[in-house]
């Protein structure tokens, strides 16, 4: 049913429009565009050809500077092209060579197929396509010959055996790599079948063996020019890439938790969310995409892990069987993480938030929080990167009592998480009497004496008629909401009887405070899952055999670049006060 005019439900849905839209001069199909009469009016062949030269350069030079600065940002990229090309040099001078195998020219092209296929960014994933290409070929080209005997031993029926088997083997390769232990070996499956029926159509018997031969050899002498020019020349290491992953992951959460809180208790409001954010694609904007890279980057782990596997020790890593299955563990502990500040920040993007007045009563302890949370994160990376364990310091020390203090203030402070009008008067009395009194005892107290205080109203028992007015006027606890519409208080006929309208205000400006009281909860349970996350790395640092903390003095901690804004705007608006 369509929302009535005037009702703030009606409101709500064109403020939500507002926000979401965002139109700069034209309209969804491109029509009425202020820009339109700007444009100079072009007829004839002429014209459009002269429109997409125009348009030809201007794509070619926005294309080169994007590649110019992609190999500006990450050299290795340039570094790999150039011993792409050299490998490729190397291997096609096998065209020209006579001696000492004279047929060789005629199947070099194995060669150069292996090596455009085989050379990959990675050593790691060079030697994982390099032992699935000898894998698939050794396995087709020995099978291929023995059934390649067994057809001409068949005689007239030699094209139907050969035609049987290459659909037996074509079968059973596709289904068999389907089945998901051998996804790593996907890449074998598909060279098996291509060197199976390249050998069984290939003629006479003769030719079998010549093909299989010339086609072991050449394979063999293209993947030995990768592998020793890509370990040899600059070598590129995935597990190194995985290693420089799980850090970078852990300073973009800090600082995205970091922005959540401050951005929280400065009142950020969003006037028309980017559509990316909705859609939920990579933006310009660092404290989504620190959060977002983390929980996105799954995919890119369990890649960089399967080609880690196969590297040999190197650099730093310099055990066999290095625990990089740990590296994913604790990327998934972090992102399991990531998770409450991505909740976190949809309390900032949602429609209803939180007067200014209510966050800042809890303002010291959520920042606090925030704080230090991000500290932990950012001792953890920086821990990661430098290979060293912890120290025999509890590192969760400060961010538990943080959250604890965030806790306590909760329970002295919950009645303005919750509509507080419902309560009893008993309740409300003697919350204004003795506000110092112990919290946890009285809050578990004030919701049972609630229910008893409305079971009795129910029951027809006698309540004081003028507290209901009591509350409405003299609280000093009722704080006004400016972001709703001012028409909603508005009264008509009996001005002691309220509208739809107030009634829908009231729902919403509760849902407000409890919106406060999800933003604390998932602060809370943030920290909570840092005990995870810390275990996590202990179990990394132990299998990967860290170094031992180094004995520092103790600075005094500087938070991130959210903190110090944050610190700096409350501080002026003091002085301004």
């Amino acid at each position: 049913m369509a929302a009535k005019i005037g009702s703030f439900r009606h409101s709500f849905a064109e403020r939500s429009k507002e926000r979401l839209l965002s139109r700069k001069g034209y309209s969804d199909f491109g029509l009425n565009s202020s820009e339109c009469g700007d444009e100079r009016v072009k007829c004839g062949w002429f014209g459009r050809m002269s429109d997409g030269l125009v348009e030809l350069c201007n794509s070619v030079q926005e294309v080169s500077v994007k590649l110019y600065q992609m190999g500006r940002s990450d050299p290795r990229k340039a570094y790999f092209a150039a011993k792409m090309g050299l490998s490729l040099a190397i291997v096609s001078l096998l065209i020209f060579f006579k001696e000492p195998l004279k047929d060789a020219s005629q199947y070099s092209i194995w060669a150069i197929l292996t090596v455009v296929v085989v050379f990959e960014f990675s050593i790691g994933a060079t030697l994982n396509k390099g032992f699935n290409r000898a894998l698939g070929t050794i396995s087709a080209g020995g099978l291929a010959l023995g059934i390649a005997e067994l057809a001409v031993m068949a005689g007239s029926w030699q094209e139907v055996v050969i035609v049987v088997n290459i659909f037996i083997a074509g079968f059973l390769a596709s289904y068999i790599k389907l089945y998901p232990p051998m996804k790593t070996y996907e890449y074998g499956f598909r060279v098996f079948l291509l060197t199976y029926c390249i050998v069984l159509v290939s003629g006479s018997t003769s030719s079998f063996f010549g093909t299989a031969i010339y086609r072991l050899i050449l394979i063999g002498v293209g993947a030995a020019i990768c592998l020793v020019i890509n370990i040899c020349i600059l070598p590129i290491w995935a597990g190194e890439d995985l290693h420089k992953l799980v850090v970078k992951n852990f300073k973009g959460v800090a600082t995205s938790l970091e922005g959540v809180v401050n951005g929280y208790l400065q009142c950020v409001e969003y006037e028309r969310i980017p559509s990316k954010i909705l859609t939920y694609q990579a933006s310009d904007e660092p404290l989504y995409n620190g959060y977002r890279a983390t929980i996105q980057s799954s995919t890119q782990e369990e890649t960089l892990l399967d080609f880690a596997l196969w590297e040999p020790p190197h650099g730093p890593y310099r055990s066999f069987h290095y625990p990089w299955r740990n590296y994913v563990r604790v990327g998934g502990s972090l992102r399991h993480c990531a998770f409450m500040v991505m909740a976190m920040h949809g309390c900032i993007l949602s429609e209803i938030q939180a007067p200014p007045e209510k966050r800042q009563v809890f303002a010291d302890e959520l920042l606090r929080v925030g704080t230090e949370g991000a500290k932990v994160l950012r001792e953890l990376g920086s821990k990661v990167e430098r290979m060293e364990k912890l120290s025999p310091k509890d590192i969760l020390f400060e961010v538990h009592e943080a959250a604890e203090d965030l806790q306590n203030k909760i329970d002295q402070k919950s009645y303005l998480l919750v509509n507080y009008e419902g309560w009893g008067p008993e309740i409300l009395g003697r919350k204004f009497e003795d506000p110092e009194q112990d919290t946890k005892n009285n809050v578990i107290e004030s919701l049972s004496e609630s229910w008893d205080a409305q079971n009795i109203g129910s029951g027809g028992g006698g309540g004081d008629p003028s507290m209901s007015q009591w509350i409405s006027t003299d609280s000093v606890l009722k704080k006004s909401l400016i972001a709703w519409p001012s028409r909603l208080t508005s009264f008509t006929g009996n001005l002691m009887q309220p509208q739809p309208e107030l009634e829908e205000s009231k729902v919403f400006e509760s849902a407000s405070s409890l919106s406060l009281a999800t933003f604390t909860s998932l602060l809370i349970e943030f920290v909570a899952r840092l005990q995870n996350l810390v275990d996590e790395f202990v179990e990394l640092s132990e299998k990967a055999n860290f170094k031992d903390p180094m004995d520092v003095s103790d600075t005094k901690e500087v938070g991130g670049f959210w903190t110090r804004i944050y610190r700096r705007w409350r501080s002026k608006n003091e002085e301004l006060a």
